[in-house]
């Protein structure tokens, strides 16, 4: 898409065209958790804007589109063309455009006598964000409207759950058009799974019937990833396992989701204004956000993101101790040479006995990138430790993980939740919802205990939270939170994926030497505080 709809050239070194990028909402969200800046720039991408920003004409660069087909954005195309703010339009549609949309911008072109100015037309079926190889969700703009609240509202129309239904399988389709693989489909009866099921399974019917415009033959087919095989896809329903979302979790990746504010792989946190108190009568300092991509470009995310949280802060510790010990060299090189302090340019017109430093020096670029990496997952892995201490989430982790493998518990569940500097008055909702969830009988004695005590509305006493590096040697602080193992143990709908993957009679098999590639994906990806204000909205009703 990016190189005019048309493959990129290999082994080139010819320079790309360069060219204008204008997306929407939609387009923005599914572009930015896969492609950089840079990597945008190397394709010939010099500006990249917002379809309804303001936006000055520049008549001699070729512009591409990646927007959804709505009446809106179909407007302000017709209106681009109108004030002839670009070369040529090379238009790639989210979803597929109706043919009545299609018309619009057809007599809009030819009103501003700009027909052959829009050189291609296309249909993209790339509405779902792909966050990881093996993880997708279906939107994030306007997630709300496809949420596990307006699912099941009481109050829901019949229209409007049809309106959800049809987002969720537009979506769903498009996955599997980009996939290039007609699935066969399993889902639990008598709820929503099943109705999204049903309209799924109409949809690529219909498609497949028509075998001139049909998205999964030929070439098309060809290009997916299971082309020789068909998948299986289980749609579940969220009621399935209520208990896991509002698990407090171990693991690196899943902390930072649910202690810091993480949407499409980018952190972002409020960096304090610093230890010094704001003078007397003076406005305090404001404290700046600072954002953080965790790509899949980062080896050490892509190591450490399932580790357990000690693990990751012991090999912190190691990088910046590699990194250090690197640093030195370089500093030893340059003052065995009587360089110290002289830039680069000095350095590289050495004679040949310098071979050692100018390698050194030449590996620089690569150091900062590594510094670059290591005060990020420093910076981020302090946040979450400062949240692990101040809220005792190890507690909560441990107690947890006994209730939902029903294991014997050391110790009372009124215990935690009367301990005043164990947690948020959040977090003891979430463990007292899992004990509700998992228990055989209803906890009468707890429940009584909660309501005398208005768990939701108490304020508890916060400890302060201790910082997690030191000034004297950057050692990770880890004290009182403990080193926890975790445990291997199947969640209900890890059972429902092996069970319907290991029966005999069906006909697909994902099996390779390697094990089985499983692909994950959700309407919506929440962390524990949003799924409980859906689950408290959906209680005031």
């Amino acid at each position: 898409m990016l190189n005019f709809n048309a493959p990129p050239l290999k082994n080139t070194a010819a320079e790309p065209v360069w060219k204008v990028l204008i997306y929407d909402r939609f387009g923005q969200d599914i572009i930015s958790p896969l492609l950089s800046v840079k990597e945008l720039r190397d394709m010939g991408i010099t500006l990249h804007l917002l379809l309804h920003s303001d936006r000055d004409p520049i008549p001699d660069v070729p512009a591409i589109y990646f927007v959804m087909p709505t009446e809106e954005n179909i407007d302000r195309i017709c209106q681009d063309l109108r004030n002839q703010l670009y070369e040529s339009y090379y238009l790639n549609f989210i979803s597929a455009i109706s043919r009545s949309k299609l018309e619009d911008i057809a007599s809009a072109a030819l009103a501003a006598n700009a027909v052959s100015q829009v050189t291609k037309v296309f249909d993209q079926y790339l509405n779902f964000i792909t966050l990881e190889d093996d993880m997708f969700i279906l939107c994030h703009q306007n997630k709300e409207l496809i949420s596990y609240h307006a699912i099941n509202r009481a109050d829901i129309q019949d229209t409007d759950m049809e309106a959800i239904m049809d987002t969720i399988v537009d979506s769903l389709f498009c996955f599997f058009v980009t996939l290039g693989a007609v699935p066969i489909i399993r889902c639990p009866r008598g709820n929503a799974a099943e109705m999204v099921a049903v309209k799924l399974d109409k949809k690529l019917r219909e498609n497949l019937r028509d075998a001139r415009n049909s998205l999964f033959t030929g070439d098309n087919m060809a290009a997916g990833q299971f082309s020789f095989q068909r998948p299986l896809f289980i749609l579940a329903d969220r009621n399935v396992d209520m208990a896991t979302p509002l698990h407090h979790t171990w693991t690196y990746q899943a902390l930072i989701h649910d202690v810091l504010d993480f949407h499409l792989n980018r952190v972002m946190m409020e960096e304090g204004a610093g230890a010094e108190p704001s003078p007397a009568g003076a406005r305090p300092k404001k404290k700046s956000r600072k954002t953080y991509d965790l790509t899949a470009a980062d080896k050490f995310w892509q190591k450490h993101k399932g580790s357990p949280f000690p693990e990751v802060a012991e090999s912190v510790q190691e990088e910046l101790d590699a990194y250090r010990a690197q640093e030195d060299e370089v500093k030893r090189l340059k003052s065995i040479m009587g360089l110290e302090g002289e830039d680069e340019g000095a350095i590289s017109m050495l004679s040949d006995n310098t071979a050692k430093l100018t390698s050194a020096v030449s590996s620089l670029p690569e150091l900062l990138e590594k510094k670059r990496l290591i005060d990020l997952h420093t910076n981020v892995a302090t946040a979450v430790l400062d949240h692990i201490k101040s809220r005792k989430l190890d507690v909560y982790f441990e107690y947890e993980e006994k209730l939902m493998s029903k294991s014997t518990l050391d110790k009372s569940l009124l215990d935690i939740i009367s301990d005043p500097d164990a947690g948020t008055p959040e977090d003891k909702m979430r463990l007292f919802l899992i004990f509700y969830i998992t228990a055989q009988q209803a906890p009468s004695e707890v429940t009584q205990h909660t309501n005398n005590n208005n768990l939701t509305n108490q304020h508890y006493k916060q400890t302060q939270g201790r910082r997690l590096v030191m000034n004297t040697g950057s050692q990770f602080v880890m004290e009182g939170v403990k080193h926890l193992v975790l445990k291997q143990h199947n969640l209900p709908v890890t059972r429902i994926l092996d069970n319907l993957m290991e029966m005999k009679s069906h006909p697909v098999s994902f099996s390779s030497k390697q094990g089985k590639k499983v692909v994950y994906g959700c309407s919506e990806l929440f962390n524990a505080a949003q799924f409980i204000k859906q689950l408290s909205q959906l209680g005031q009703k």
